[in-house]
């Protein structure tokens, strides 16, 4: 099918409101439009040199762990959340108690993430891959009754009501079979689609299906990085897309409701690829500044301490790449030192720039690698 030819649904009267009924997406998609096939070829160039970036840079998966940190803060704060980076790397106890709930939510996010990453090793990106996800997400925060891990079995909406609904996902009785066929979409070896369109259009499909009674954007968006996982786009998962949408929140919630009203693919598609040129542009800039910070701190800071200290400075240097906010305790646990000799290397880190303690008290200090965070977090606004 030529996307401009495509008819995204229909709208079925229910009891006193009309769902949306998508059309099924399992088959081919083909476009002759210059502008995307141009956002394409640069897109497909960008995730290249991305994946060159991911695999050249040792110790890579102590910065991917940021990168999920980063896409679970931003996805949840598309939802409303309000948790930022620096609280997203906190531990429990350090939490602000008023701020417990958000924080929860974006820890869930990130288990998620990993839990979902893992088990692509046996499970392919399908259904009961999702589904389980799902639990994850859902696990002991708000929406934690609404059948987690399960496909609805009532109708949703998004909007205050819905009496007064901004949309209205399929009735319940259409979501098993929606969602067979999106299943089907994603793994059709007939169909000749390059996979950023694929996943692209599988985005839309489902939260515009809206399977779960909750946790469905944020889903939704956790499954663009499974995909570009498990079909092997990228050899590390170093490209989210969250911050992309949560910068353009608008656009991206406009661009979708355009396909729906008036079958408008091609401009949801447009904004998705210019979306993948520009994350990939960034998380390549992160790694190079990454590897900047680095060398600057090999060269500037580790030679001052002494060859008795050295093994143990370097030691901390490597945790705080993976664990960037850290306390005197967990950094004696960790490097299995004595809390006097944590406490003066942590000293030492601060009286030479590299960490900044938060809290501003004597006791239950937190201290940050605040310009290693800096690196993700300087594009958020």
């Amino acid at each position: 099918m030529n996307i401009n030819d495509y008819q995204s649904g229909t709208y079925k009267p229910q009891f006193e409101y009309k769902s949306f009924s998508p059309e099924p997406i399992n088959h081919d998609w083909t476009f002759e439009d210059a502008e995307i096939q141009q956002l394409l070829s640069e897109a497909d160039r960008a995730l290249g040199e991305l994946n060159a970036f991911s695999q050249l840079i040792p110790d890579t998966d102590f910065f991917i762990r940021m990168h999920i940190t980063k896409e679970a803060t931003q996805s949840s704060r598309i939802e409303g959340t309000r948790t930022n980076m620096e609280e997203a790397l906190l531990s429990e106890q350090d939490i602000d108690p008023e701020k417990k709930d958000d924080w929860d939510e974006v820890q869930n996010y990130i288990l998620a993430m990993n839990q979902a990453i893992a088990q692509l090793e046996s499970l392919p990106l399908s259904n009961r891959l999702l589904k389980k996800t799902h639990h994850k997400l859902m696990q002991g925060v708000r929406g934690e009754a609404k059948q987690p891990e399960e496909f609805r079995t009532s109708q949703n909406w998004i909007g205050v009501s819905l009496k007064n609904a901004i949309f209205i996902p399929p009735h319940q009785e259409e979501v098993v079979a929606l969602m067979s066929d999106l299943e089907l979409f994603f793994h059709n070896q007939q169909l000749h689609v390059p996979h950023l369109i694929k996943i692209a259009v599988a985005h839309y499909q489902f939260e515009t299906i809206h399977p779960f009674l909750d946790g469905n954007g944020r889903l939704g968006r956790l499954m663009i990085a499974l995909y570009f996982a498990d079909f092997g786009l990228l050899h590390k998962p170093a490209l989210y897309l969250s911050d992309y949408f949560e910068r353009n929140k608008t656009e991206y919630v406009d661009r979708l409701m355009a396909v729906r009203e008036s079958n408008n693919m091609k401009q949801w598609l447009v904004f998705f690829l210019y979306g993948v040129v520009e994350t990939a542009g960034s998380s390549i800039q992160v790694f190079k500044d990454i590897m900047v910070l680095k060398e600057r701190l090999e060269r500037e800071v580790l030679p001052h301490f002494s060859t008795r200290r050295q093994s143990n400075a370097q030691a901390l240097m490597r945790m705080l790449y993976q664990s960037p906010a850290v306390n005197i305790q967990r950094v004696a646990n960790q490097l299995s030192i004595k809390t006097n000799t944590a406490s003066a290397l942590v000293n030492d880190f601060v009286k030479w720039g590299v960490l900044v303690e938060m809290t501003g008290k004597q006791r239950n200090r937190i201290f940050l690698f605040s310009e290693y965070i800096l690196i993700f977090n300087r594009r958020e606004d």
